[in-house]
């Protein structure tokens, strides 16, 4: 899966001799809001939308969507910085909100990676790409992502076994498109 413009979300299942990529629209399921913070979160979203998909949240634009929910939250006036300066700022420790609003979108995205791991049974492992995890660096290491991955109850034992991966490759899509082309 990855957070970037939108939330990119797929599947990689063996044949035995080969590997099949499972076309998906994943982000557009449903947000599973999993405390009081993302139902109040859920809450302002539905304000705007009259579906709020876990992309809605769990992406570029989410993050000031988030944002925007939680200043609402706190009844903050605040500047309505954009996606980018929230990032900054929040990884910079220069703003207590926007540190609030990346910590929320590392564990909805944990959250989702465990939805994922669970429906397909993708117990070889949740690769995480896209633009925005791999520029959180050290934050997203530290975050709540790997708790919330395995908060599921009766099937935390199950999670806790499926590794969690960040994909660094600055281009990897290349990489797949030459395999492919090998096998020609």
């Amino acid at each position: 899966m990855g957070a970037g413009t939108g939330l990119g979300v797929s599947g990689l299942v063996s044949t035995g001799d080969d590997w099949v990529a499972l076309d998906s629209e994943g982000g557009h399921t449903s947000f599973s809001p999993t405390n009081q913070r993302e139902i109040e979160i859920l809450q302002f979203a539905l304000q705007r939308y009259s579906h709020v998909s876990s992309e809605r949240l769990i992406s570029g634009p989410g993050i000031h969507l988030i944002y925007q929910a939680l200043a609402a939250r706190q009844n903050l006036d605040v500047d309505l910085f954009d996606t980018p300066e929230i990032t900054r700022r929040g990884l910079a420790n220069e703003c207590p909100l926007c540190v609030e609003t990346l910590s929320a979108f590392c564990e909805m995205l944990g959250s989702m990676a465990s939805n994922l791991a669970v429906l397909l049974g993708a117990t070889g492992g949740i690769y995480i790409g896209g633009g925005i995890v791999p520029r959180l660096g050290q934050f997203f290491n530290e975050s709540n992502f790997r708790q919330r991955f395995v908060q599921k109850g009766r099937f935390a034992q199950y999670l806790s076994q499926i590794p969690t991966y960040v994909i660094t490759e600055p281009y990897p899509a290349f990489i797949g498109i030459s395999a492919l082309l090998d096998k020609t």
